[in-house]
């Protein structure tokens, strides 16, 4: 008996119920007994291997609804050439039982790979990822990624340029043959043609060869497989000649050496292209990098240095003086400053800044000096966190992309079939007996494949897409949710902070001092944003406040409190009514007040209607435009509010917004967002990203609005970063030009080769004539992706 013992975490559990209920299933399991302790959310499990392994008490978990706590193992990958590449890593990856899920990302040359940590560790993925001829290493930070990708693009222009020396000659004696042009005997010479091509064909293009035999040793074949065949079927009938020509048997051999060797500079000059366009798909990410203060003036035993931001700790004192931009995000603990925050906010205006006031990595302090308080360093900065979001949607995939991994698992073995029937369909139907018009066409067939332009196609846009718009300031958490936006046909915006400022104020009060006072004593206990305007309405008129005894909050209804011995209720219709006090009189003046956008409190004082107050939140600037904006893309535009239908429709009326769903408590939000999708509606949900939380999980994107220093990244699928509103519209611009994008990059893809692979077939396409198209054919695809960064929001 071989008993092992380890500890799982465990999440989704609620209660002891879901505890015990895990607990009771995995020992029902032969030779298992769990232990699954709530409070720690563990279960401690001993389990016979011989008998049962973790895959199986990790499946039975998930059956009862909840799942294994997972790591998730961020890892450059190196040696991929193609989709198929990419492809075959991610679906041995997927095959591990110990592995969740894992994602492999062509463009970027990364790996996501979210994996059970009880049953493996980043060593064994490694090997894993080996085994298959590839290599792999835990993600690099960006400065390394950079420099490794500079040595690899000065590595190929090397590569490139030695093969285009060496062929240039062999290239000659192709304008003999087609031209009658006359060349010194040595070029014309097979044997110097043999040593030229052998050396381009196996020094410079063996690459392709250690390619195709990795990739044929896993069990799958890729690109280098076809360049390999085709090559090497022009190069050794290229010798198969030379060597008849050297015992006497041919006088004039029919030599491919040039065939073969400009096919491997073609597509080397195409890979150097492809990887310095790639490059340039990163510049967004490297711009965000670009924006993080180098340095920090610490103040450490009464005396400050000069030290690298990295060195920063969590509690150092930072001088930062005018004009220098902040290291860190922190907390000011002493003088007086203005801040620009638009890098973060959008905001041109500089924000004041004092005492205790958060400031945020990055940002820009303009006069005072000011000494902070360092709470968020390195990967928890703000700045950090939105890079992290960036590198995350770019290493992510969209839906979209399934029918390029689809069709390239299958790609290499047709294109090779083809080239094969190809072959003997000329040899023995078309030119009957002649040997080189079918070898020709079978190379060309070999050659003008492109599996690299699938797999390119979809991860160059997101990648260049979701850059762009996070220097607009709009974050994708993933490429799926850039699809999912662009589909969306109604757009629900909750009210308060989201169309408003979130800031209201007292617009009309006509009671007495005295009530004013008992009204200002209970709000002050009430975190609703009203209360604050209240509060400080009171304030403003040195009105101060009193003991309150009793406090209770009726969600939807308003507040009902104790103050010196009267019971005061503060709210709505439902909340008088609730306690049957008439508020008759009050009916004209709240309509009127509510006809013109604002919010009328009624107030009762043991039991007794006293007062009608009302507070107003003024409209943003930029939300009439966006609704304008929203319109022209035939999108349905509601609004969410927890109001009544009168303030409801006057500010929808202001705006032009379509429908108003009004007095929406809280915890109904998200059911309402159910209801739209139930009558076919793809909806995305605008709020701020924390009230609404559960209609922006349960919405098809959601989209929260932050102020920089609250992404609310987790709550919503795509965050704004400021206030401004008018994001929203170019969030869903972005979305619509970036799959539009995709879609001509897939079209092209497919469309070349659909076109392509018959036209070599016909024996339209001399072979190097088919390599040059593709390797262009990936750079053009990369190219197409590139103009998204100049796509107008």
């Amino acid at each position: 008996m071989s008993e092992q013992q380890t500890t799982l975490g465990i999440t989704g559990m609620t209660c002891a119920a879901c505890s015990a209920r895990i607990e009771k299933r995995l020992n029902k399991m032969p030779t298992v007994n769990a232990q699954v302790n709530l409070a720690t959310e563990k279960a401690n499990v001993h389990y016979d291997k011989s008998e049962t392994d973790l895959a199986n008490v990790t499946e039975i978990i998930q059956k009862l609804g909840y799942d294994v706590l997972t790591e998730t193992l961020e890892l450059n990958v190196f040696g991929m050439t193609c989709a198929a590449c990419s492809g075959r890593i991610e679906k041995v990856l997927n095959r591990m039982p110990s592995i969740k899920e894992a994602t492999v990302n062509l463009a970027t040359e990364q790996a996501t790979v979210t994996y059970y940590s009880y049953a493996t560790d980043e060593a064994q993925i490694i090997d894993r990822i080996r085994q298959l001829g590839y290599d792999a290493e835990p993600k690099a930070d960006n400065q390394e990624k950079m420099s490794h990708k500079a040595e690899e693009l000065k590595h190929k222009r090397t590569k490139l340029i030695i093969s285009t020396i060496l062929t240039l000659p062999l290239l000659l004696t192709m304008v003999v043959h087609l031209f009658g042009m006359h060349l010194p005997d040595l070029l014309m010479n097979p044997l110097f043609q043999f040593v030229l091509a052998s050396i381009v064909q196996f020094g410079i293009g063996g690459q392709f060869y250690v390619g195709a035999y990795k990739s044929l040793r896993s069990g799958a074949a890729n690109m280098d497989v076809l360049v390999s065949l085709g090559t090497s079927a022009a190069y050794l009938y290229s010798v198969y000649e030379t060597v008849r020509w050297l015992t006497g048997v041919e006088t004039s051999p029919n030599l491919y050496y040039e065939t073969s060797a400009v096919l491997i500079t073609l597509i080397l000059f195409g890979k150097y292209l492809e990887t310095k366009a790639k490059s340039n798909t990163t510049q967004a990410l490297g711009s965000l990098l670009d924006l993080q203060a180098k340095e920090a003036r610490v103040i450490r035993n009464d005396a400050t240095e000069m030290v690298p931001v990295s060195q920063v700790n969590v509690g150092d004192h930072i001088l930062i003086k005018p004009g220098e931009k902040i290291p860190v995000d922190g907390q000011i603990i002493e003088g007086q400053t203005t801040i620009d925050e638009s890098m973060l906010t959008g905001e041109s205006l500089p924000v004041e800044k004092g005492n205790a006031d958060q400031v945020i990595g990055a940002t820009i302090n303009q006069h005072g000096s000011i000494t902070v308080q360092a709470t968020q360093v390195g990967k928890d900065t703000t700045l950090s966190g939105i890079v992290k979001v960036v590198e995350a949607a770019q290493g992510s995939k969209a839906p979209i992309q399934r029918i390029a991994d689809h069709i390239s698992n299958y790609f290499v073995p047709i294109v090779v079939g083809l080239a094969l029937l190809t072959f003997l369909i000329w040899l023995l139907f078309v030119d009957r007996g002649a040997f080189e018009p079918a070898l020709d066409a079978g190379i060309s067939v070999l050659v003008i494949a492109c599996p690299c332009a699938l797999g390119l196609a979809t991860p160059t846009s997101i990648m260049v897409g979701t850059g762009q718009a996070a220097e607009h300031g709009i974050l994708f958490k993933g490429g799926e949710f850039i699809e999912t936006a662009g589909k969306v046909d109604t757009v629900v915006l909750d009210k308060t902070g989201t169309l408003t400022h979130g800031k209201p104020e007292v617009t009309d009060y006509d009671s007495s001092k005295a009530l004013l006072r008992l009204i200002a004593s209970v709000e002050y206990y009430s975190e609703h944003p009203l209360a604050n305007a209240i509060v400080n309405y009171a304030e403003a008129q040195n009105i101060s406040r009193t003991k309150v005894d009793d406090f209770n909050v009726l969600p939807g209804l308003g507040i009902q409190a104790a103050v010196e011995g009267h019971e005061v209720l503060i709210g709505n219709r439902q909340l008088l009514t609730q306690y049957d006090v008439n508020f008759s009189d009050a009916e004209t003046q709240l309509q009127q007040l509510e006809a013109d956008g604002k919010t009328g409190m009624l107030i009762a004082v043991d039991h007794q209607y006293q007062a009608t107050l009302a507070v107003a939140d003024t409209i943003k600037s930029s939300a009439k435009a966006t609704i304008d904006t929203l319109h022209q893309h035939h999108l349905n535009v509601i609004m969410l509010t927890g109001d009544n239908a009168r303030t409801g429709e006057a500010i929808a009326q202001q705006l032009g917004i379509d429908h108003v769903i009004a007095h929406v408590l809280p915890d109904q939000k998200a059911a309402e967002i159910q209801q739209l999708q139930q009558q076919g509606d793809r909806v995305a949900m605008v709020g701020d990203g924390i009230n609404d939380a559960p209609a922006l999980v349960q919405a098809d994107i959601g989209i929260a609005i932050g102020t920089g220093s609250d992404i609310a990244i987790e709550a919503a699928d795509i965050t704004i970063l400021g206030s401004d509103l008018t994001l929203l519209a170019k969030a869903l611009t972005a979305s619509k030009k970036t799959i539009r994008n995709i879609h001509q990059n897939l079209g092209w893809a497919l469309g070349y080769n659909v076109a392509g692979i018959p036209i070599a077939a016909f024996g339209l396409l001399a072979p190097w004539v088919a390599g040059a198209a593709m390797a262009f054919s990936s750079v053009s695809v990369v190219a197409n992706a590139l103009r998204l960064k100049r796509m107008k929001l």
